[in-house]
């Protein structure tokens, strides 16, 4: 499908222009109305598809939760699957656009491999995520940082002390998640294994605070935040930190968001999470 089509759409469905303007600039790229209203459905159908599990997946038990953080009760999303195995637990750290459907989604997808999926909502103290992703990215600009990295330190500790958990934890986290991953893994020795995808990386100074086995995922065009990378790995190396770096050449930023078709790249996405899914059986999984 045309590029300009799907990405028209995506702007419609994270709130970026509101609906007539959509169906108006729609029925321009469709030629005509009656090309537009038979397009709508096929675009509707090609957004689904990113969806990897549904929602109501049979093999999973998925619910909306909260949890006491340090700002008080934090909304997550939890998936399981169904039965009554311990797990070990992995928390899922959103992008920059709060807890939408897509992190949910890959919160699913992490469940399904057999962990108790863990994804909290970082704008809780503001009152949750809206529907609105450009007003869900200014407030995350308003967050206290300290604050928010200690209420997902709180997760970790939500799930390694959880009756149906094993106690070993994981953490995954993409882009501002990414950032947030790299945080717990300073700021808690709680984690056996975090792996933050093109995450900004935290002071070298704090290297030596982590306890956790990193995996380091980045995009080949991803200039910003790869200038990182030299000084990171070289306060990881000093400090004796158990890493691994892989830099995925010609994906850009945000490359495993399935939901943005500019930035999705599929070779890119499938061969980190299959190192992601590896690393967390090997560190979370093995006696």
């Amino acid at each position: 499908m045309d590029r300009k089509l799907t990405e028209l759409y995506e702007d419609y469905a994270q709130g970026k222009i509101n609906r007539r303007v959509f169906l108006r600039k729609l029925t321009v790229l469709a030629g005509g109305a009656a090309a537009a209203w038979t397009l709508l459905p096929l675009l509707e159908t090609n957004r689904a598809a990113a969806e990897v599990v549904a929602k109501d997946d049979a093999r999973l038990q998925s619910e909306s939760i909260k949890y006491s953080g340090a700002t008080g009760e934090v909304k997550a999303y939890w998936s399981r699957p169904k039965g009554r195995e311990k797990l070990p637990g992995v928390v899922v750290i959103h992008e920059n656009r709060g807890l939408n459907d897509h992190i949910e989604d890959v919160a699913r997808r992490v469940a399904l491999e057999g962990y108790l999926a863990m994804a909290p909502d970082a704008l809780s103290p503001l009152g949750g995520t809206p529907s609105d992703a450009n007003a869900a990215v200014e407030m995350i600009g308003k967050l206290d940082q300290n604050k928010t990295i200690e209420n997902f330190v709180a997760a970790v500790k939500f799930l390694k002390t959880h009756p149906q958990s094993t106690g070993k934890v994981g953490v995954v986290g993409f882009c501002w998640g990414g950032a947030m991953a790299n945080q717990v893994a300073v700021h808690s020795p709680e984690p056996a294994a975090v792996a933050p995808y093109y995450g900004r990386q935290p002071a070298t100074a704090d290297a030596p605070k982590i306890k956790a086995a990193l995996l380091l995922h980045y995009a080949g065009l991803d200039e910003r935040i790869n200038a990182g990378i030299p000084e990171y790995e070289a306060a990881l190396k000093a400090a004796g930190v158990e890493y691994q770096t892989f830099v995925y050449e010609g994906a850009k930023h945000a490359f495993n968001n399935d939901t943005s078709p500019d930035r999705y790249h599929r070779e890119a996405a499938e061969l980190a999470w299959q190192r992601t899914m590896s690393f967390f059986k090997k560190k979370l999984k093995t006696p």
